[in-house]
């Protein structure tokens, strides 16, 4: 059996780096914890992604909630997908309890409770500065994913993005969007097909109906003015320490069109508007994506590849983007590999799937010959993960079952006095809360279509008179007339002489 003295040489030799590192527990062997036996992570590569997964109740929301607070100490602001609605408990100190003290003695840490600067954020009508962005600044490649349109859909978008930007229509709301929709085949047919070239009716109905599907899941509370910008996102205190932004979703988990929507706009922006940064000590900015099987459970292959292809090259800007589910198969493969961080909680064997995806995600991992990887994933208790990371020169850190520290913040949520008080403070809740409904393509197209009927009665008025038809024939007469008839007749003559 392997000593514990090795195992512990093992786990500090693993977790030692020359730069600024976050702790997350102590690593545990044969059930014991190890105290001192620090299982950490590099802050320099925290950019390289990760994935939080494990059953519900394991403690993914807790580790969630200790990097964020590790990161913000650090100087790293943090943005947390809040879909459950329990992370608000970040803005307060822990109230402590006894369990937590003989946790923290056993891994070697002191506990020290501590509230953390947080902004709250939503995409709704709940309290929160509001995040919006318009149809323009998504653009017509991206529209068409998130409505999963064809490629002839798709090439009709981009056309009618060009008509907008060519008569200075913006589009900042769904309603502009289904107003140049409208007008391309009804009131503007003849101009837009002149310029243009012809648009089919029922394309446009099939984009229609997309658009009013995405406005169903309540996506016309989040297109329009006023803009977010992301760098808004990257605030510190006067201390240095990294604001949390918690955006609030939790009113929209049976909404996944518009969860996936949103997200991908966040990303793709947060992708435009960062520098590149090459190689730097610590991030600039990281984003935990709960519930994350609600993006990819409904993304189309279009939207799977645009989110691939912004992970792989985001971590260049300098940000790191963290996946929290039960399962890491919830994550696509191509995906998955791109992940440096894996924090691995319980996962349950319930069914014969159930034990292949076991075996599975054991195989993903470095081995070990401390301990069985597949045995360790359906043992662990609650606030216990496996845990690897990448060093600071790329390379796997050595696999961790680990006892994980509790969070410093409150674990519970704020009541809703407490957090009313911290939206109503805060000062981009003044600069963004504001709606803005300027002159867009809704009511320059609207005025455009009035001059058009009103200009139809005089231009029908000014037509020549159209020739009177030929008189309707009797219907006898005309059976009498027809070739029909006269070739009978004929025949019959014939026959006759």
């Amino acid at each position: 059996m392997t000593s514990k003295k090795e195992f512990y040489n093992h786990i500090v030799r693993g977790n030692t780096f020359e730069g600024e590192a976050i702790s997350l527990g102590a690593a545990r062997l044969n059930q014991h914890t190890l105290s001192k036996a620090f299982v950490k992570v590099p802050l320099k590569t925290m950019n390289r992604h990760g994935l939080i997964a494990g059953a519900t109740g394991t403690g993914k929301t807790k580790t969630l909630q200790i990097l964020a607070e590790q990161l913000s100490e650090k100087g790293v602001p943090v943005v947390l997908m809040d879909i459950k609605g329990d992370l608000s408990g970040l803005a307060k100190p822990s109230a402590g309890h006894p369990k937590i003290n003989e946790r923290h003695k056993a891994i070697g840490l002191p506990f020290t409770p501590k509230g953390y600067p947080v902004e709250f954020f939503s995409i709704s009508a709940q309290n929160g500065v509001r995040l919006r962005a318009t149809v323009s600044e998504f653009g017509p490649i991206l529209i068409s994913r998130i409505l999963n349109l064809t490629e002839i859909q798709s090439g009709i978008v981009s056309v009618l993005f060009k008509f907008c930007d060519d008569h200075k229509l913006p589009l900042l709301d769904l309603k502009d969007f289904k107003a140049i929709l409208n007008f391309a085949t009804n009131e503007g047919k003849k101009e837009f097909q002149s310029a243009y070239g012809r648009i089919s009716k029922t394309s446009t109905g099939a984009i229609l109906r997309r658009i009013i599907e995405l406005e169903q899941q309540g996506a016309d509370l989040f297109f329009g003015e006023e803009s977010f910008a992301v760098n808004d996102f990257v605030r510190y205190t006067s201390t240095g320490a990294g604001y949390i932004n918690i955006i609030r979703l939790d009113d929209i988990q049976n909404k996944p069109k518009l969860f996936s929507t949103f997200m991908l706009s966040l990303l793709a922006e947060l992708f435009e508007s960062f520098p590149e940064t090459g190689d730097i000590d610590k991030p600039k900015l990281v984003m935990f994506i709960d519930e994350a099987h609600l993006i990819f459970n409904e993304a189309s292959k279009q939207l799977l590849d645009q989110i691939e292809y912004t992970i792989k090259l985001i971590r260049s800007k300098g940000i790191g983007i963290y996946f929290v589910t039960q399962n890491p198969s919830d994550v696509p493969e191509n995906i998955l590999g791109q992940l440096g961080l894996k924090v691995q909680h319980a996962l349950r064997a319930f069914t014969a799937k159930d034990r292949k995806n076991i075996k599975l995600t054991a195989q993903n991992y470095p081995v070990t010959s401390f301990f069985n990887t597949e045995k360790t994933l359906t043992t662990m208790g609650i606030g216990e993960a496996l845990v690897t990371a990448l060093d600071e020169k790329g390379r796997p850190t050595p696999l961790s079952a680990a006892l994980m520290r509790a969070p410093k913040s409150q674990m519970d949520i704020l009541n809703p006095d407490e957090l009313f008080e911290l939206c109503n403070s805060s000062k981009l809740s003044k600069k963004y809360n504001k709606t803005i409904d300027r002159q867009s393509a809704y009511e320059l197209l609207g005025a455009k279509i009035k001059r058009i009927n009103h200009m139809r009665p005089q231009q029908d008025s000014n037509q020549t008179p159209k020739r009177k038809g030929r008189q309707r024939q009797h219907p006898i007469v005309k059976v009498l007339t027809s070739a029909t008839f006269i070739r009978a007749v004929f025949g019959i003559l014939k026959k006759v002489v």
